[in-house]
Formats: C-alpha cells, sequence, structure tokens
C-alpha cells in the first residue's frame, strides 16, 4: 500500500496473508505491550490490560488450524503500519464472504444492498473471529501521535477495502475510545449489551453473596446445591495441567452443544490443542466430573484485569450444572485472581440474576454505497438509544441490594 506522511516521519502500511508473515514479538510488541500473567485489582493505576485473544498466539492458532483462512470465509488480511523500520501499528482483519461467526447481525443489511443489485460481499472485518470479546482492534505502540496514527490505520482499511472490491468495513467489539475516534473518519457507530461481573473487592465468594439481595442469595445458593446434587465435582485445570486427554473430553463438549445450538461449530480440536500449546498460562479450563467421568466443561481464557468466558459445553444435562461451571466457578477463579471482572460472552439477560450486569459493547462501520449508509445510519440512531435504555433498565432491576444493611432476613 502506499505510503503515508505523518509527524513528519514517513509511515507505509502493508497487508499480511497470515500471522506467519510477522514475528510474534513484533505483533505482540503492539497489540500486547502490557503481556502478564499476574493478577490486577481494582486499585492498580496502569490502564493497560493484557487481552489473550489480539496476541499472535490466539490468531496463529485459528489460521494454523484451520479455522480460518481457506474455505472458512475468513481470509486474513491484517494491516500493519511501519515507521523507520519498526511496527507501531497493526490490526487483525479478513476479507469475509459471509457474516457467520461474528455476533453483531448485518445480515439485513446485506439483503437490503442485494435488492437494490448491490453486493455486499466480500466486506472487510477487523475482529477475533469467531469471539465477541472486547479488547483492542486498532492497535499503536503508543509513542506517536495517536490521533494521527490512528487515522492512517483508518484510512488503510478504506483503501484496503476498495481495492479487495470489499462493499465495507466492520470493526467489532473494538473499545469506547476507538469508536468515538472511528466516528471522526466516517464509521458509523453502533453498540449492543453484555453481561459482566465486577469485583468489588470480594474477599470470597461468599463475600460476593453478601451483596446481593436476600432473595438473589438464596437462589444462587440453591442453585450451587442443585448442580452438584447427583454426585458431581467440579476441578479447575490451569496451564500444563491440561492434558490432550482433557482437551479430547472437551472437544466432545463442545461438539455436542455446539451441533444442536448452532448446527456446525466453529472451531476444530486441533485449535484447542494449540491454544493449550501456545498460551498454556492464560487458559483455565473449568470441568465437572460425575462419577469420575469428566461431563461437561467450560473454556475460560485469563487476562490482567479479566476472566473471559468462552465455550461451554455438557454431554449430560443436569439442573443448574451450566450456572455453576460457567458463572459461579468464573466469579470465584475471579476472586482468588484478584481480577477486577468476568466477562461471559454474548447474549443472555438470565446472567442478570446470578451477579452479571449490562455493559455495553461497540463496533464501528464504514459503508461506501451511499444508499445503504443512510439507511444503516438513521437505523443505527434509533436502536443506540433503544440499547442505552435497555442497559439502565436492566441495571436498576439487578440483584444487588439497593440498601447497605438489609432488615428481616
Amino acid at each position: 500500500m502506499r505510503n503515508a506522511t505523518t509527524n513528519t516521519e514517513t509511515t507505509s502500511l502493508r497487508v499480511l496473508s497470515g500471522m506467519a508473515e510477522i514475528a510474534a514479538e513484533a505483533w505482540d510488541g503492539v497489540a500486547v505491550p502490557a503481556r502478564s500473567s499476574g493478577p490486577r485489582h481494582d486499585s492498580d493505576a496502569s490502564p493497560a490490560e493484557f487481552n489473550p485473544f489480539v496476541t499472535h498466539a490466539f490468531l496463529s492458532a485459528l489460521e494454523e488450524s484451520g479455522c480460518v483462512g481457506g474455505r472458512s470465509g475468513w481470509t486474513p488480511r491484517h494491516l500493519i503500519m511501519e515507521r523507520r523500520g519498526e511496527i507501531v501499528g497493526c490490526a487483525p482483519a479478513y476479507l469475509k464472504a459471509h457474516s457467520q461467526g461474528e455476533y453483531v447481525f448485518d445480515h439485513a443489511w446485506a439483503d437490503a444492498l442485494h435488492r437494490v443489485g448491490g453486493s455486499y460481499y466480500p466486506k472487510l472485518q477487523v475482529a477475533v473471529p469467531y469471539t465477541p470479546v472486547p479488547g483492542p482492534r486498532l492497535m499503536l505502540r503508543g509513542d506517536g501521535d495517536p490521533r494521527g496514527d490512528m487515522a492512517v490505520l483508518a484510512r488503510g482499511l478504506a483503501t484496503l477495502a476498495e481495492r479487495a472490491g470489499a462493499s465495507s468495513v466492520h470493526v467489532t467489539f473494538l473499545p469506547e475510545t476507538e469508536w468515538r475516534a472511528l466516528a471522526d473518519f466516517g464509521f458509523l457507530q453502533r453498540s449492543d449489551q453484555q453481561f459482566h461481573w465486577h469485583n468489588r473487592g470480594y474477599d470470597s465468594f461468599d463475600g460476593f453473596l453478601r451483596d446481593l439481595a436476600s432473595r438473589k442469595r438464596k437462589m444462587i445458593q440453591r442453585e450451587r446445591r442443585a448442580a452438584l446434587a447427583a454426585d458431581i465435582t467440579i476441578r479447575r485445570h490451569v496451564g500444563r495441567e491440561i492434558t490432550e486427554a482433557l482437551w479430547d473430553a472437551f472437544f466432545a463438549f463442545y461438539m455436542d452443544t455446539g451441533s444442536r445450538k448452532w448446527g456446525r461449530p466453529y472451531l476444530n480440536r486441533r485449535f484447542f490443542s494449540l491454544l493449550g500449546q501456545k498460551l498454556p498460562d492464560h487458559v483455565l479450563l473449568v470441568v465437572a466430573y460425575r462419577a469420575g467421568r469428566p461431563i461437561a466443561g467450560a473454556l475460560n481464557l485469563i487476562g490482567s484485569h479479566a476472566l473471559f468466558g468462552r465455550n461451554w459445553g455438557a454431554l449430560e444435562h443436569h439442573p443448574f450444572l451450566h450456572f455453576e461451571v460457567c458463572y459461579y466457578q468464573a466469579i470465584e477463579a475471579a476472586i482468588e485472581r484478584k481480577m477486577q471482572r468476568v466477562e461471559a460472552g454474548a447474549q443472555g439477560e438470565h446472567k442478570l440474576a446470578r451477579g452479571y450486569l449490562p455493559s455495553r459493547t461497540f463496533s464501528s462501520h464504514l459503508i461506501f454505497d451511499p444508499r445503504l449508509r443512510r439507511a444503516v445510519g438513521e437505523y443505527l440512531d434509533r436502536e443506540r438509544a433503544a440499547v442505552g435504555g435497555m442497559i439502565d433498565a436492566l441495571t436498576e432491576t439487578g440483584p444487588f441490594r439497593k440498601h447497605p444493611i438489609e432488615t428481616g432476613e
């Protein structure tokens, strides 16, 4: 791609067709400069977070396993920004031939453009494939002009999309700061919600329960007892303790649940082995055992500030086991590690009663066709207002005590 100029220095952009074309140290030096497996508490002043999903390890595991590339419909086109021979910016980008595996739904937009004779695909997607986890997307090293460098990356994505014949650029699950910056460069703004648990300095799970209204506290206590009633035990496995046999078991859970829920699970068995090899200290696998046999499990990734819940599956149905394995075990693990929050993935208002509060998520969209852009822009204005109202209403009905001390319990 053509060179650009910022800060009186020549800045060049180039496109990678895969993570194998860049050294892990070079990518991670921009994408995750705060890499650390150590926990951080709310009082920590450093704003930098380690997000495992934008690491070279995670993205390359998707590519090496064949979950991305080939006939998957996700063709890597990662954008790299360089200055004085050093990488100072990057964005994980993919040419998409469909809208699956994104969790920010735009099927109606594709249909609308098709009806007026346009073609929505390919499109350029800046995202972590199959992963509805908020995190940095247009990543900068931090020693340049943030606005100027962001503008270079934004223009580079637009140019890349136009040269590829793409209809649009979509940056999904990005931070609010990037979302606001991209609005200045012509991107439409979209928002939605997820449910996240926040650590208020709890010293134990019981400490968290004491913060809840009496009815919700007793409900969770009943659910935890019921989940283990069939002689079920729970273990949390971390790092090298996750053997290939455990990955075999988890993959069976994932395939069974994924096939029933989505029809075609996105991830293959090799991906999970590569994940365990490449990010061993950042993988937490919660496994439920009955009579010594693994029957259900949930995959979490460990960041510096947050525990990220990802995939779940089960071979046997037991009441409330899903809540125990996915939500309550994650809360306990986060408290033990003094982490700020648990992000439990997309959807699920049922999480509200279990201590997870609504949190706004963001996406940005650059649509080249003026007719579609105008229609989508008007829709997104209404949608943002509706999402904001819903978050306010759900937060008000949350499970936490309204007053410091409840009486009559």
